[in-house]
Order: C-alpha cells, then sequence, then structure tokens
C-alpha cells in the first residue's frame, strides 16, 4: 500500500512539472531574424532586423528589388529590374560575388540550384535561363504567358526534383510547370497577381493568389484541398499575398504588400499550415517601413 502511494505522489508531482514546464513554453514569444525587401511608397531597399525587431543593417538596391533568397551561407540572391537588369548575389553586408547580367527586359525572379548555377526569370522574352557561377549560360527554357508586355510576365521560379520549372505569371495570374524544353505539363489558373507557387513533397502546389488576398494548396487534379485569405484574419489588413516560405517546424511564413492600404496590419505572418491555419507570429512596424514585398526567416 505504501509503495502505491509513493507512485501516486510521485506521479503528482512530475505531472505538476510537466504542466509548468509546458505552461512556460508556451508563454516564450517566437522570435524571428527577418530580411526583407521594402517597396512601394517607401524606398526599394533590403533590411534585416534582429530577434528583437531592431533593425542591424540596411542596404538600398541597384534597382527595382522585390524576389530574393537567403542562401545557405546567408548571402543574399535577388533580381534587379532596371537598366541594366540581371541577377547579383551579396555577402550577408552588401559585397558582390556573383552578377549576371541579363540581355532581357528586366528580371526579378531567381533562384539558386543544388548544382550551383543560378536559374534566372527572363521577362521579354519570357523564359528560365539557367546560368554557371561564370554567368555563362548553360540552358535556356521558354515560358509561355499571354502578356506581351514584359512587365508583368512572370515573377518567382523554381526547379523541381524531376527537372521541370515551376513559374508563377503575375500579368496572366497562371502557374505553369513546365519540361525542359518548356512543353506544358501542368498549369493553374485564376490567380490574380501571383508571385510564387511552391511545389510540396506530396505533390500539391502552394499558390500565392496575390490580390486575391489568399495562399491555397491545390492537388494536380486542380483540386484546392486548403486555403488561407483574409476572411481567416480581418484584422490583419491583408491586401497582397506576396511571398511565401515553408519554414522548419511546418508553419508557412507570408509577405503580406500592404500597397495602397499602408498604415495597419501585419506585413509579415506565420500561420500553421493546418485545418486551424491559427495565427502563431505577425511583424506590422509601420514607423519602419511602408510595404514589403518577399520577406524571409534568416537561417531557414
Amino acid at each position: 500500500m505504501k509503495l502505491c502511494l509513493n507512485r501516486i505522489l510521485i506521479s503528482a508531482v512530475a505531472l505538476v512539472f510537466s504542466l509548468h514546464c509546458n505552461s512556460s513554453a508556451a508563454e516564450i514569444p517566437i522570435k524571428h531574424r527577418l530580411l526583407f525587401t521594402e517597396y512601394g511608397k517607401g524606398p526599394n531597399r533590403f533590411i534585416e532586423l534582429d530577434a528583437d525587431g531592431k533593425m542591424v543593417w540596411e542596404l538600398k538596391t541597384p534597382s527595382t528589388t522585390v524576389i530574393f533568397q537567403c542562401l545557405p551561407n546567408q548571402n543574399i540572391l535577388f533580381g534587379y529590374g532596371g537598366s541594366p537588369t540581371g541577377v547579383r548575389e551579396i555577402t550577408a553586408r552588401g559585397e558582390m560575388v556573383f552578377d549576371y547580367v541579363s540581355k532581357s527586359h528586366q528580371v526579378f525572379g531567381c533562384e539558386r540550384l543544388a548544382n550551383g548555377n543560378t536559374l534566372v526569370a527572363e521577362q521579354g522574352p519570357c523564359q528560365a535561363v539557367e546560368v554557371n557561377p561564370k554567368g555563362e549560360i548553360v540552358h535556356i527554357t521558354p515560358l509561355h504567358t499571354n502578356v506581351e508586355g514584359h512587365h508583368l510576365q512572370v515573377r518567382n521560379i523554381h526547379k523541381l526534383a524531376n527537372g521541370n520549372i515551376l513559374s508563377a505569371h503575375e500579368g496572366e495570374g497562371a502557374v505553369r510547370e513546365v519540361d525542359p524544353s518548356g512543353k506544358v505539363v501542368w498549369e493553374y489558373t485564376g490567380v490574380t497577381n501571383t508571385g510564387d507557387a511552391q511545389r510540396l513533397p506530396n505533390g500539391n502546389t502552394l499558390i500565392c493568389c496575390g490580390t486575391q488576398k489568399r495562399l491555397i494548396e491545390v492537388t494536380p487534379e486542380k483540386q484546392i484541398v486548403w486555403d488561407f485569405s483574409d476572411k481567416d484574419a480581418p484584422d490583419l489588413n491583408i491586401t497582397w499575398i506576396s511571398s511565401l516560405q515553408q519554414l522548419a517546424n511546418g508553419n508557412l511564413l507570408l509577405g503580406n504588400f500592404i500597397r495602397g492600404k499602408e498604415g495597419s496590419g501585419a506585413h509579415a505572418i506565420e500561420i500553421t499550415h493546418d485545418k486551424e491555419k491559427k495565427i502563431v507570429w505577425k511583424w506590422g512596424d509601420h514607423t519602419l517601413i511602408k510595404s514589403l514585398t518577399t520577406v524571409r526567416v534568416i537561417g531557414e
């Protein structure tokens, strides 16, 4: 009997300790080191924030920059859409280490590939160009859009595990997967001002639906199986979902481009990718910036 009572006492103490630890863990605020590009009414620039939301670095870009990638070595790869136009890689403090000058009219989207080459989304003509570290073109994949003006032909692009390319065509409101020859093998249309689309391990595709104020997950059969929109968070002033980052914890980081509705709401939102669609973190310092286009958690 004494042994049983001791076991009950030990179990009770363990339960109290567990509840205390879980309660303490729940009270710890989420903190992110952020890098983003400001664009719109504010200056076109990179800004880095520390985990407490303090600005620790700023760099004005050579011309219009709305899309970038944080590389594993913490360098930054970004497209610049002026004259000249191209893709540049800089160190975490701005030193240039790679620069591809494009012969197209404008470049915004880009991606560093596993083989060390860089994928460039060129507009006018609309195509995906793969260049090596020397800036030499090794492959060109034609991309398809019905938009003739170069400025809105294509935004972010990604090379998939099967060697195909997934591209977001903002002006047309379409996402397409093409094979290396440029043949369209899958597409999803009707997504106004889409700036990015990312393929999930399960074969579904996450699509930023821009000014439709939502993010959707669609199957290969084009069925929407999950979505997040302004209706799920009416107080956040969701205006234009412009960027997407899949975080290591399974959550999604969204960029909210508050163009035309500046001054309130959240610039960046972290949500759970499940039925709850819980908002676990948000950032919205309107004294520091007016609006952002792409936001990334550094180190992810």
